[in-house]
């Protein structure tokens, strides 16, 4: 059973607008001796991207077109994908408590597994591109109830 909205989250989730990006994204490992080629390499990428850097690898979120431009500049990297890339386009307050464990919970409940992303306003979620129609339902769902309550 997926965890449901505390009574504070439903109006966050009720205001929520599910944006479905429509290219395929892939998740890019780069590893952490090419991270000056990367610092490069994707200064300049375009939206909806995101670079991590951690002690272990570069880390990047981009569609498939542009990593297509840039991987025969790297020679060790790892990628999974597709996916399908889906905002929630409602500005969320830091403080807020659970938003993404209630995503998570519904999208378990469906077999849906993510790859979370936040951005200082907004949540981002990667699930397979096979997934996406599934997962979007889902979502629905839940805003839709969190509307009606």
């Amino acid at each position: 059973m997926p965890l449901m909205p505390s009574p504070e989250m439903r109006p966050v989730f009720a205001s929520t607008v599910l944006k479905t990006h429509p290219e395929d994204y892939l998740v890019v490992s780069i590893d952490r001796a090419e991270e000056e080629r990367a610092r490069a390499a994707f200064m300049d990428l375009k939206p909806w991207s995101s670079v991590t850097y951690d002690h272990m690898e570069v880390s990047v979120v981009l569609n498939e077109s542009q990593w297509e431009e840039f991987r025969d500049g790297f020679t060790a990297y790892r990628v999974e994908g597709p996916y399908t890339l889906i905002t929630f386009d409602v500005v969320l307050d830091l403080s807020l408590v659970g938003f993404l464990s209630v995503v998570s919970s519904v999208l378990a409940d469906e077999g849906v597994s993510i790859y979370a992303l936040s951005t200082y306003l907004r949540d981002h979620i990667l699930v397979g591109k096979a997934d996406a129609s599934r997962a979007v339902a889902a979502l629905e769902r839940l805003i839709d109830r969190c509307r009606d309550y």
